[in-house]
């Protein structure tokens, strides 16, 4: 007969930041969230590869865009799933969906343009030249 692990029995468990705020006084957990997500991280401090302090700097906050930045490998975000131990509850999403909303979309175009004109202006200024100097040099 299987058993359910304490962490997969409560990771249907639906919190407010509050909520994690207590149970992280209550019980000395280390509760972060991550895509809405709720993670009890505090079995993995000590694995962690950028030191305990880089969780412990996100204890009780949305570490989203922290986690987002350092650009974590798949087998990292496989790693998360087994310290899930709930949801963030809708009304506390809300708040950080809208602020994460407005801001995507900027940083997303920008980029792309960016990175598309910063080869292709290089690119179209050597041909030029090219052409430039085959007329004007060669054709003497």
């Amino acid at each position: 007969m299987l058993e359910s692990s304490p962490v997969m029995a409560s990771a249907n468990k639906v919190y407010t930041y509050a909520e994690i705020k207590a149970e992280s006084e209550k019980d000395n957990a280390t509760l972060i969230v991550i895509h809405n997500v709720v993670y009890n991280v505090t079995d993995f401090l000590n694995e962690h590869p950028g030191g305990e302090e880089v969780l412990l700097e996100q204890l009780g906050k949305d570490a989203t865009e922290a986690f987002e930045d350092v650009g974590h490998s798949t087998d990292a975000r496989d790693m998360m799933k087994k310290y899930k131990v709930g949801e963030l509850a809708e009304a506390e999403r809300t708040k950080k969906e809208e602020k994460r909303q407005t801001t995507v979309p900027k940083t997303d175009s920008g980029d792309g343009d960016s990175s598309w004109k910063s080869w292709l202006l290089p690119i179209a200024i050597g041909l030029l030249a090219t052409v430039a100097y085959r007329f004007f040099f060669l054709s003497q």
